[in-house]
């Protein structure tokens, strides 16, 4: 096997020299650790119009954590599913400590120790963390029923071993996000992996539980574990990663010591432009209030409120941004908003009482909306870019001609925003499922824009996506905030919070309790309102609703519900579909399966 070589600074990659990767010694790896735990040697992965992966060339060393970034459509996802046997190569090597391997399933990397830990968690809540973990590979005791006993004492064993902290009787609806994570991470390590690869693993967690799950895995690393991170945070890889591989446009093009680069320098190695900042300059906030919430209560399923007496108002030109912890309300309160649920309250738009319209007006009326989750909530996967474009627009220009849809029109359309907001595909005719998530997310953001809306909800606008299509995000919000545009920023990226908002708001057990001016909070102390850990920083005052027109007169934080600990505990109320959800935002439609032509009956 190869040994380590001194580390080097960044040396770009050309068609006729072959990656070497940077063996990087730090403090959280192990001294003996030389040994190269994966080899990708000249990965090529090609799809009907497009080359995802082309000759790439990964070595990452045992006992590191190696980071893995690059744009979105860069091709790390499509390398990270061959990795894990969810796809097949169609040329190349794959090495797992120096022996030869062909996966033809997921099953069949997990059986070489390779596991991995997904962006969006896989975790049944109404199960305990036991019987999550064990799920597919359950202990059985002399070939008959489950030896409960036998998994609890592996699970205690293994959670003790690498500080995971993890009760396996612990249902999981009632854990937080960072346990949640370190319950899939112990979940690999179930199955015997001694590779983990990590997707996306910051994109939902406050500061706090990132500095704990890079705790974790440094003491993973410790033990002799190899760790691939794939995340955009390049601030992040740069204080957790031991070796970093960029990749742009399908390709390895550099590898780096992360004490030899700043994040700006990665950024530029990934998207050819420095690192981009969310900060917005003068203020554009007027006096004329866009959309009035007043009162706003929802409901669960057990009648239980999960939005309680929530009000605010939004002016034109402002950004009012929302800050909390995932499954606190705010999913529910966008829907309930965008009438996807009902809802006690008032909801104004302009000077028009919508709290009866249905989600299809309330579009009409001009309301835009990015959705949480793009892939459920925003685009047909199966469905082309056009047809796409016409979801939620299916009775405005240009996509309708009087009764009719207008097929031309919305052709040319998306081929506007293909060009106005840089979405990267071969053409509109492919399916929305063939674009990377960034580009599906600028799709939907130029869909969104389109048609002079006067409130844009944004949820998560910028989650998962490269820093290009991040700053490009940022730059119409901008734009559009600059011209008029009321926006309510729902977003898990403090740093997007702060420096987008003008006003911010932190929701707490589906209640809002503090008023925060984002000119002087910083990313830590907004974490600890969102978690209820306020210092003696932050006052409360009972009652004020907060009228979320510009920075707020105090100087920190002051509450705005009377404080979290007087609030009863409210829990999600999303597990499964909701017999309270009144259809998708894009169509509103209860059930919608086919193409947003044939859904339209090709009538607007």
């Amino acid at each position: 096997m190869p040994t380590a070589t001194p580390a080097r600074r960044i040396r770009p990659a050309t068609e006729a020299t072959a990656m070497e990767e940077a063996a990087i010694s730090t403090s959280t790896s192990s001294a003996t650790a030389t040994e190269l735990a994966v080899e990708l040697q000249g990965i090529t992965k090609r799809f009907p119009g497009v080359v995802a992966n082309r000759d790439i060339r990964l070595s990452v060393r045992g006992g590191h954590v190696h980071a893995i970034v690059g744009e979105n459509g860069a091709g790390k996802s499509t390398l990270m599913k061959i990795l894990y046997g969810m796809q097949r190569p169609d040329e190349g090597e794959i090495r797992v400590n120096g022996s030869p391997v062909g996966f033809r399933t997921p099953a069949d990397a997990i059986a070489a120790g390779i596991g991995m830990v997904h962006q969006h968690f896989m975790l049944a809540d109404n199960l305990t963390v036991l019987e999550n973990i064990i799920l597919g590979s359950e202990p059985r005791r002399r070939g008959l029923g489950i030896d409960f006993a036998e998994a609890r004492r592996k699970i205690q064993e293994i959670s003790g071993a690498y500080g995971l902290g993890v009760s396996p009787d612990t249902l999981v609806e009632d854990l937080g996000v960072g346990a949640r994570q370190r319950v899939e991470i112990l979940k690999v390590l179930y199955r015997g992996a001694r590779i983990l690869i990590l997707d996306e693993p910051t994109a939902v967690l406050v500061p706090q539980e990132v500095e704990e799950l890079f705790g974790n895995l440094r003491r993973l690393v410790r033990q002799g574990l190899t760790i691939i991170f794939i995340s955009h945070k390049l601030d992040e890889v740069l204080s957790v990663a031991d070796a970093i591989t960029v990749i742009r446009r399908g390709t390895t093009v550099a590898s780096v010591d992360p004490k030899d680069v700043t994040a700006r320098r990665l950024a530029e190695l990934m998207v050819g432009s420095e690192l981009p900042s969310p900060e917005t300059r003068e203020s554009t906030v007027t006096d004329q209030v866009a959309l009035s919430v007043r009162g706003l209560t929802v409901r669960g399923g057990e009648g239980r409120a999960v939005v309680e007496d929530v009000s605010f108002d939004i002016h034109k030109g402002e950004v009012l941004g929302i800050a909390g912890v995932e499954g606190n309300g705010q999913a529910e309160l966008v829907e309930a908003i965008m009438g996807m649920r009902p809802a006690d309250g008032v909801i104004t738009l302009g000077d028009a009482d919508v709290s009866a319209w249905s989600t299809l007006r309330r579009r009409e009326g001009g309301i835009g909306y990015i959705p949480e989750d793009r892939q459920r909530h925003g685009l047909l996967l199966e469905a082309p870019l056009w047809e796409n474009r016409i979801l939620g627009h299916q009775t405005r220009k240009p996509n309708v001609r009087g009764p009719w849809i207008d097929r031309a029109g919305a052709r040319a359309d998306t081929q506007r925003i293909v060009r106005e907001y840089d979405v990267r595909t071969p053409g509109i005719d492919v399916d929305a499922a063939a674009l990377s998530g960034g580009n599906q997310q600028k799709l939907i953001v130029g869909r969104e824009m389109s048609g002079d809306p006067v409130v844009l909800i944004a949820s998560h606008p910028t989650r998962g996506v490269d820093v290009g299509a991040q700053a490009a995000i940022w730059d119409h919000l901008r734009a559009a905030r600059a011209a008029g545009l009321a926006v309510l920023l729902i977003s898990a990226d403090l740093d997007e919070l702060i420096g987008l908002s003008d006003s911010l708001k932190v929701i707490l057990r589906g209640r809002i309790v503090a008023d925060v001016d984002p000119g002087d909070v910083t990313p830590e102390r907004l974490g600890s309102a969102m978690t209820g850990a306020t210092d003696g920083a932050y006052s409360t005052a009972p009652g004020a609703t907060g009228a979320g027109g510009g920075a707020s007169a105090h100087p920190e934080v002051t509450g705005a519900g009377g404080g979290a600990s007087a609030q009863p505990e409210v829990t999600d109320d999303r597990d499964g579909p909701s017999p309270e959800r009144r259809g998708s935002a894009v169509t509103d439609a209860p059930d919608h399966r086919g193409s947003a032509a044939t859904d339209a009956g090709e009538e607007a």
